[in-house]
């Protein structure tokens, strides 16, 4: 006898192999990886994958694809929450995106940028968020050197930490654990901005973002 494989509406599907794919190129890499792989992970075969997807490299660009409009989504609807909670906004929005999709935010945030056909991906999404936090921090330190490397070192901060806790952090722990974050953000833009050589626009603390 033979077990009917359970029918799913496409886009259910589709999500489905979307998942399974972005687990198996995060633990093989792109390279090592076939169609054929990401199908035994998903449970289906080769030609169900490819009612789907056109290729391997359409499939890893759909995750990528997915993953930073799911954190585009989340970042137009962060202030309103950041407000209510004072949590710093990239690091509640990285965290939720991660929880949600821990493997395709993976693939983004670390895996791309070593793979040649994606890696102006990785690098076209770090240029914007470059651009989001240097307009925040712009608004409490004057243009410069200073600044750049601010901006360089909050942005990779963020998504290093938010990579560690997953590796670590216990999920129940989530809220605290982007408070103590967001705070020790705070802490470091508040040295920056108010260093004696530090050329700011004007010396504050920063508010709660």
């Amino acid at each position: 006898m033979t077990t009917a494989r359970p029918l799913l509406p496409r886009d259910a599907r589709r999500a489905q192999i979307l998942r399974a794919a972005a687990a198996t190129f995060a633990i093989e890499g792109y390279a090592a990886t076939s169609v054929e792989d990401v199908a035994r992970a998903a449970g289906i075969t080769k030609l169900i994958v490819y009612r789907h997807f056109e290729s391997k490299a359409d499939l890893y660009r759909s995750i990528l694809e997915e993953t930073s409009e799911r954190l585009a989504a989340e970042w137009a609807g962060a202030e309103e929450r950041a407000s209510e909670t004072g949590h710093n906004t990239a690091v509640e929005t990285l965290l939720r995106v991660a929880r949600d999709l821990p493997d395709g935010f993976r693939l983004l945030f670390v895996h791309a940028a070593r793979e040649a056909d994606f890696a102006q991906f990785a690098s076209d999404f770090r240029v914007l968020q470059l651009e989001v936090a240097d307009a925040r921090i712009g608004t409490l330190m004057a243009a410069g050197p200073r600044r750049v490397w601010l901006t360089g070192m909050i942005v990779d901060g963020i998504v290093d930490a938010v990579l560690g806790w997953m590796d670590v952090g216990d999920p129940a722990d989530d809220d605290g654990w982007v408070a103590m974050a967001s705070e020790s953000i705070r802490a470091m833009i508040a040295a920056a901005i108010n260093s004696p050589t530090g050329g700011p626009a004007r010396r504050e603390t920063p508010t709660r973002r």
